[in-house]
């Protein structure tokens, strides 16, 4: 079963290298926001960097969304979704592959493009370390409510554009704590405690998604 896992993992990071530059997409249009942000905002070094912590996560969850609809969608369309359905490995091992292989090529070259976006938007030193470790935490719950989106939608013709639409009120907490343990200004026993929400509830959609994912994809395929 392990190595039936880990193939699925190893064979969707093959297909998405093969397939081209999503990953690039992904941190090309991360790091846009905030090229962008900038002008928009004006010369205010010191309002940037205030800001900074709301537009780095604005960005990671619009650019996790891009991503949303491969989750399943080429299997689906190819058939391998179905054999993989009614394969030995229960459905929420393969979605939990599915969303740690989401998790690799949508939030992970976010993290590593973040030093990019801190010196664009003014960020100190701190405020870097700050937002790699809130991406890290918060990302995985971002990718999870991705691979239920894509769950529910994946029968749906236009899957694609309704599944950003649910995930957007249930990615509100993630932003909201994803801020909070990045922003100085609220002091540091907030900001801990931020985090730790913020780790509370990745913890707790990675823990329900592959259930969920899965009752998704097998009722769209019903």
């Amino acid at each position: 079963m392990r190595r039936a896992f880990a193939a699925i993992i190893v064979r969707d990071i093959r297909l998405a290298l093969r397939a081209g530059s999503d990953a690039l997409t992904l941190v090309l249009f991360f790091v846009m926001i905030g090229i962008v942000v900038p002008f928009a905002i004006g010369p205010d070094r010191v309002l940037l960097a205030q800001l900074a912590p709301a537009i780095v996560w604005i960005a990671a969850f619009l650019a996790s969304l891009i991503g949303i609809d491969r989750v399943f969608r080429d299997d689906f369309e190819d058939g391998t979704l179905m054999l993989l359905r009614h394969g030995t490995l229960p459905m929420e091992l393969v979605v939990l592959a599915k969303l740690i292989v989401h998790w690799l090529l949508t939030a992970f070259p976010l993290i590593l493009a973040t030093p990019v976006l801190a010196v664009l938007l003014a960020m100190d030193p701190g405020a870097l370390w700050r937002t790699v470790i809130s991406l890290i935490l918060g990302t995985p719950g971002l990718a999870a409510l991705g691979a239920i989106g894509a769950g529910i939608t994946v029968s749906l013709r236009r899957g694609g554009l309704v599944a950003p639409v649910l995930v957007l009120p249930f990615a509100i907490p993630i932003l909201i704590f994803g801020v909070g343990a990045i922003a100085s200004g609220i002091g540091p026993d907030l900001t801990g405690s931020a985090r730790l929400l913020l780790a509370a509830i990745s913890l707790m959609l990675v823990a329900i998604a592959p259930f969920a994912a899965a009752l998704a994809v097998r009722a769209g395929e019903d």
